[in-house]
């Protein structure tokens, strides 16, 4: 179709936003079942998704037909992605467990590399300030800080003397 530049992705999409109450995931070879109801259907033999030569993983269906079977009709493939996002109060997506550990490997080599990030950071303000102590001088060490005291002149001697 010309409106939507030749994609039928957005078409398969639209009809997954009104459909998606009607979604069917893979069973079997040939056999789906209701994502929601849990009815067990097949592909009815007028479909154009019939004879494809490969079965989708995920379905959206207009009409049920009951025979001795229940057969979907006037069916489009959709992905399970949009199933989730078009309809999050029935569906999500629930990760693999290689994606989980792909996940946890990523978030462990993340840790660790704003670890090194920290120690470096760390170690280069620690040769600052010792660049810094280094540029005011060794003496400045030896200057002796006084505490100032209300009504004592800093020329005078205490009163008492620690004993020796």
């Amino acid at each position: 179709p010309r409106s939507c530049g030749g994609s039928w992705d957005a078409v398969r999409r639209a009809i997954c936003s009104a459909y998606f109450y009607n979604s069917s995931k893979i069973k079997g070879i040939g056999e789906y079942v209701n994502m929601l109801s849990g009815i067990p259907s097949a592909l009815h033999p007028s479909s154009a998704l019939f004879g494809l030569g490969y079965t989708p993983d995920y379905v959206c269906y207009h009409e049920l037909i009951s025979t001795s079977k229940e057969y979907m009709s006037c069916v489009t493939a959709v992905e399970g992605e949009w199933l989730a996002e078009l309809g999050p109060m029935f569906f999500s997506v629930k990760e693999s467990y290689e994606s989980t550990l792909q996940k946890r490997l990523q978030r462990k080599q993340n840790e660790a590399e704003m670890e090194k990030e920290m120690k470096l950071k760390e170690e280069q303000q620690g040769d600052k300030k010792k660049q810094n102590k280094l540029l005011r001088g060794a003496d400045s060490d030896a200057v002796r800080q006084s505490v100032a005291t209300p009504g004592r002149h800093s020329s005078s001697n205490p009163r008492f003397m620690p004993k020796k």
